[in-house]
Formats: C-alpha cells, sequence, structure tokens
C-alpha cells in the first residue's frame, strides 16, 4: 500500500542494528574457509559462521554466538533448499530494495551500509541472503499452512466473547510523492524534500490534491483509500499519529521524498476494525501461530535432513 516498507529492522529481523561506524571487524576472516557443516551436501563454512556471529553481535544477542550462528545458518540452509524446491523466492531485485530502503531508514546511502557491513565482519552479501530468506520463507509457511492474515468468523465471535468491539481509528490517506529518479538520488534529494516541505504548507485538501500536483514537477498523488489503524506501516505510523495539520512530516523513500495526506479521521468499532485491533495484539505477542507453523515446518526439515558437524 505505501512505497516504504518498514525499516528492515523491524520487518525482516524483529531486532535493531548497531550501525555506527567500526573500525575493525569484528572477527578475522583471514583464515583459510574451512568446512565446518554440511546440510544436504550444501557447506557451511567457519567464515560463514564467524559473519554471522558478527551480525549477532551488531544485534546485541548474548550467549554463546558461535553455536547460535552455527544452528541459525543450519536453518537457513535448509530454508534455502525448501524455498527453491518450491519456487517461491523473491526476486534479486526486491531482496536488493530492500537493503537499499534499510540504508535509507538509518539515513545512509547503500555503498555506506555496505562499507559499515563490511567492516564489521559481515558484509552486504551475506546480509542480503538473510534478506532473502527472511522474505521468502513466510511465503512458503503460508502456503502450506494457509496465511494467518485473516481471521475467521468463528475466531473473531470468541475473541468478542464477553467483551465490547474495540475501538481504533479509521484514516482516509493520500501518498505526495516528490519523485527522485534513482540517477539523481543524493543529488537532488534535499532539493525536493524542500520542495515537498513547502507544499505542505499550501496543500489544499484531498479534494483537490491531484490538481495541486499537477503544478508541481514530478509530483504524483496516491489514494491510498481507507486504512486503520492498527494496519499502518511501522515507518509512516508515527508521522500519520504525531500530524497537527492534514499532512504529515515528509519521509524520504526509495522512490523520493513524501507525505501523508490525512483526508479524514474516526473512530470505529465494527468488525473489520475489531479484527485489525486483534490481529496487531497478536502480532504484539510475535504471532505465536505463525511463529509455531514456522517451527514444525522447520523441525520437519531438520527430520529429514542430513545434517552433518565436523
Amino acid at each position: 500500500m505505501f512505497s516504504a516498507m518498514k525499516p528492515m529492522c523491524a520487518l525482516l529481523l524483529g531486532t535493531s542494528l548497531t550501525l555506527a561506524a567500526v573500525a575493525a571487524p569484528l572477527g578475522s576472516a583471514a583464515f583459510a574457509s574451512e568446512v565446518k557443516v554440511v546440510v544436504n551436501s550444501v557447506a557451511i563454512t567457519n567464515d560463514d559462521i564467524a559473519k554471522r556471529v558478527n551480525f549477532l553481535r551488531l544485534q546485541h544477542q548474548k550467549g554463546d554466538l558461535s553455536t547460535m550462528a552455527r544452528e541459525q545458518l543450519i536453518d537457513e540452509t535448509l530454508k534455502r533448499q525448501e524455498i527453491s524446491r518450491l519456487r517461491m523466492s523473491v526476486s534479486t531485485e526486491d531482496v536488493d530494495a530492500s537493503f537499499a530502503r534499510f540504508a535509507t531508514s538509518n539515513k545512509m546511502t547503500v555503498p555506506q551500509l555496505t562499507e559499515i557491513l563490511s567492516k564489521a565482519g559481515v558484509t552486504a552479501d551475506h546480509f542480503k541472503s538473510y534478506i532473502a530468506v527472511s522474505m521468502s520463507w513466510p511465503r512458503v509457511v503460508n502456503a502450506r499452512y494457509g496465511s494467518s492474515g485473516k481471521m475467521s468468523n468463528d475466531e473473531l465471535i470468541a475473541r468478542l466473547e464477553n467483551k465490547e468491539k474495540p475501538v481504533t481509528t479509521e484514516y482516509v490517506l493520500k501518498q505526495m510523492i516528490f519523485v527522485i529518479p534513482a540517477a539523481k538520488k543524493g543529488a537532488i534529494t534535499g532539493k525536493r524534500q524542500a520542495e515537498a516541505e513547502a507544499s505542505r504548507a499550501k496543500f489544499p485538501g484531498c479534494e483537490q490534491a491531484k490538481a495541486f500536483a499537477a503544478t508541481m514537477h514530478d509530483v504524483s498523488v496516491r489514494d491510498l483509500g481507507r486504512v486503520l489503524a492498527p494496519e499502518l506501516p511501522e515507518d509512516w505510523k508515527p508521522l500519520i499519529e504525531k500530524a497537527t495539520g492534514n499532512t504529515t512530516a515528509t519521509h524520504v523513500t526509495d522512490r523520493g521524498v513524501e507525505y501523508v495526506a490525512i483526508c479524514s479521521q474516526r473512530q470505529v468499532n465494527d468488525d473489520v476494525a475489531a479484527e485489525a485491533v486483534f490481529r496487531a495484539e497478536d502480532l504484539g505477542k510475535g504471532d505465536q501461530k505463525v511463529n509455531a507453523n514456522d517451527k514444525k515446518y522447520v523441525d520437519e526439515l531438520r527430520s529429514k535432513a542430513q545434517i552433518l558437524n565436523r
């Protein structure tokens, strides 16, 4: 719905990374690559494990990081094999776009993020491999067990039993996009951001949004329609909730500089709103049903796999 996905640290990782400049790699890769695990004929080397250990350190993980890294890589190898078997992988373009969005959300360029990951002993390729599995695997789980994105009538009735329907905010939104061509990213971002900010003060309202956009250079309008508060993407949610007028602050995305116009908002408590609230509550708890299916699937793959530790 929105052009910018929520920051990858929330969408893909469920964690946050410390991406301050790192003076030197956290682990040394200056040793000969040695196979440590073989998963269905696919080798995992000490270099792979070292990169994952460094990645876990960036996530502030504690404990036996070497064992944790090894187990994560075994699981990811099994997932990657299953994704390939079912031909359900996201594209290279999708992964590159997510990598770029992650850089933008951390106020960096792609080369800057690549350099930092390299200095941290992780590398961009290792991170992108992680992203690819993180994006593709939910498709496989949903294909196997069914999507948990829709609550059945029975589930909704059970959740509402002896309770009042929860109240949430329904927004009607339009998205103003000050387009920045890929070849000019960085060079004109500041200029476009200034133009977007200036236009907010003159925004005439949603009914005149398209005519207003036509008076400016390379500005498009997207009608986002009705969006319930629990369904707002994480990167836009605070901007919409903190908006003091009929537009949000500007936000730099992979397509340009954007802001959202709030056409209207009201409190609702119908079945659709109740389901959205309950789904948000479930996701806040880690969506136990999805996690259970994920674990069940991986455990099954492990039980059938040939895993040789060396």
